[in-house]
């Protein structure tokens, strides 16, 4: 997993951006969007994986972006998606059941109080 930070500026009609701590990573791009897909494509250069990011300005002219590159699995001993989701399934049924639980004696203690 990956986590690339940079410090984005505008200068003019021109955004520019540098990466923070630990890397090389510099890019310029016409726009903010436009430098936000070249800094992407910067880090899954170096990472490859699933992707996200964040890009929030401080001022007009500055801002911060990050990507996070995270790991993607990728095994043959893996258990089929459907057992899996089965199992989170069934993990899941109990505690609706208790919620529903609770939701009915809640809604008879708010009746005993209008009797």
């Amino acid at each position: 997993m990956g986590v690339y930070t940079f410090v984005c500026r505008r200068s003019g009609s021109e955004w520019s951006a540098k990466q923070t701590s630990g890397g090389q990573i510099e890019v310029s791009a016409s726009s903010a969007y436009d430098l936000q897909r070249k800094l992407v494509q910067a880090a899954l250069s170096r990472d490859s994986g699933v992707v996200s990011s964040a890009f929030n300005l401080v001022t007009p002219s500055s801002a911060v972006f990050e990507v996070i590159v995270a790991c993607s699995f990728v095994g043959g001993s893996a258990a089929p998606a459907n057992s899996v989701t089965g199992n989170v399934a069934a993990s899941v049924a109990p505690a609706a059941e208790e919620k529903k639980e609770e939701l009915e004696e809640s809604d008879e203690d708010i009746s005993d109080l209008f009797t």
